[in-house]
């Protein structure tokens, strides 16, 4: 990891410059190559593009090719998803639970993450020097310990024990080649970054997309509910501080789950409504990366000229749905027929079910350029969390029921009612497998919860010793993905995670 924080630093203007912000637009610095750390960060300007190269490092793990893509990492390790991209060698080596240290999707999250926090480290350290106005200061701090708190949630959740960095690295800092701490003391930065996020006076939606109140409490309850499973297991505290968390974006009122899943995938709805929180994507400028994945392999039903096949659902998931369940029913989440690029009347036969949820229409039908966001943070979870976290400390009470059966009424699925503690704990375990389905959420639970839905039954079973519905069984290491071998050949401090 040594050549890349430092690098980072050095190099964080260069990405303050072209940082595509909440409102999409391009800070426009004159010949940014010229400056140094000394030299930035010393006006208001300086704070809000510094800030803005914070979020630059969220949307490298959603670029996908005929490589497959980093974002489909922790899908294909849940044994829901499948692939037709033979040459994708990441995705198999995880999706057959054979994966090895020497996997591109790893050091894709590893070092773009650990870019993204040396970026909030400098904008935490520089910010508070900078004259400028005082409740302005405020929020751009709340902004860069949120993002900073969001990139270790994923890393300590994906590797473990990781090294804890909170200010910037020079040639002299001890941290140049860093030690891993225990994930328990990654959690308590994340904790009190997020406490800081939340005193700083954001405001609770920002329809440009940047950080906002809700984002913040919606990502408290996510890594309460987490604190109160595995691997830490703090129990009832947690989940009552998960609960309430959630609790308090419900009843903001300031989000609500769309009328038709059509509109989670339209750009003309980004940054609002269900959206709480996304990576930022604009056509012609950063247009989203990941459409030629989600298309079937060389149908030739799109504009653009890739088709890779990287990545659809497994047959066995799809089959687990209830069958009157709308999610499930053509372009909804799913679809398996499209029209052919070279005559829009023909429809083709798809051979199985991609991924509807993500899919730009008109890109695929005719620019080839997508406008679409990424969603980080959907109200959808946000009620699925508190229902949970609600159940585990009291049961199913009303506002619980409430939660969940707002997401089921929208897939047009009968209402929960009279169940007993654990039957709506599966039952809302349940709604998170298909409600937030390939949105890199599930393989997050099943690791929280040491649990793995049955695709036969549809009960959940012991996570570790899982077998997935095409074979692989999985074990303990699977608890963990192996930290990057290039990172621990550049710095000999870290050990490697068990099992790999």
């Amino acid at each position: 990891m040594k050549p890349y924080i430092l690098k980072y630093q050095l190099l964080f203007w260069m990405a303050a410059a072209t940082a595509l912000t909440g409102c999409s637009k391009f800070l426009d610095e004159t010949d940014p190559s010229n400056f140094t750390v000394d030299q930035y960060y010393k006006t208001a300007e300086h704070a809000r593009s510094g800030v803005n190269s914070i979020y630059a490092s969220m949307r490298e793990a959603t670029s996908s090719g005929f490589g497959g893509g980093a974002w489909m990492m922790t899908e294909f390790a849940t044994g829901l998803a499948a692939t037709d991209l033979g040459q994708a060698v990441n995705s198999y080596f995880v999706k057959d639970l054979i994966n090895t240290p020497d996997n591109g999707y790893g050091r894709t999250y590893w070092v773009s993450y650990y870019r993204g926090i040396a970026n909030a480290n400098l904008a935490i350290e520089k910010i508070p020097d900078i004259n400028m106005d005082e409740a302005e200061r405020k929020k751009l701090l709340g902004e860069a310990r949120f993002l900073r708190a969001w990139y270790y949630f994923g890393l300590v959740r994906m590797f473990g024990n990781i090294p804890l960095i909170l200010q910037p690295v020079t040639l002299n800092s001890p941290e140049l080649k860093p030690m891993q701490v225990p994930a328990e003391e990654v959690y308590a930065a994340i904790e009190a970054d997020l406490k800081e996020a939340e005193a700083s006076g954001l405001p609770w939606t920002d329809a440009s997309g940047k950080v906002c109140m809700g984002a913040v409490k919606a990502l408290m309850a996510q890594v309460y509910i987490t604190m109160a499973g595995y691997p830490l297991q703090k129990g009832a505290p947690y989940y009552e501080l998960a609960a309430k968390k959630a609790e308090e974006v419900i009843d903001s009122k300031q989000f609500s789950l769309f009328a038709t899943y059509a509109d989670l995938h339209n750009p003309a709805r980004k940054n609002t409504g269900e959206n709480i929180f996304m990576m930022q994507f604009r056509t012609q400028v950063l247009p989203s990366g990941w459409q030629v994945a989600i298309l079937p392999y060389n149908k030739n039903i799109s504009a653009y000229s890739d088709e890779t096949g990287g990545i659809y659902a497994n047959i066995d998931f799809i089959r687990a749905f209830d069958p009157a369940d709308l999610r499930v029913k053509e372009k909804q989440f799913f679809y398996t027929k499209y029209t052919s690029e070279s005559d829009r009347a023909k429809t083709v036969d798809l051979g199985g079910y991609y991924i509807y949820k993500h899919f730009d229409e008109t890109a695929q039908l005719t620019t080839a350029n997508s406008d679409l966001n990424w969603p980080v943070i959907r109200y959808a979870e946000v009620l699925l969390t508190y229902a949970e976290a609600a159940n585990e400390m009291a049961g199913p009470a009303a506002k619980a029921y409430t939660a969940v059966n707002d997401i089921r009424k929208r897939a047009e699925l009968p209402e929960l009612a009279g169940l007993s503690k654990e039957q709506f704990r599966e039952a809302v375990w349940r709604e998170r497998w298909f409600e937030l389905c390939y949105e890199n959420t599930t393989w997050f639970d099943m690791v929280r919860l040491r649990k793995a839905m049955d695709l036969t039954t549809r009960r959940f079973e012991e996570y570790v010793g899982h077998k997935f519905s095409y074979g692989p069984v999985v074990s303990e290491k699977e608890l963990l993905f192996p930290i990057p071998s290039q990172e621990i050949l550049d710095n000999s401090n870290l050990q490697q995670n068990k099992g790999y």
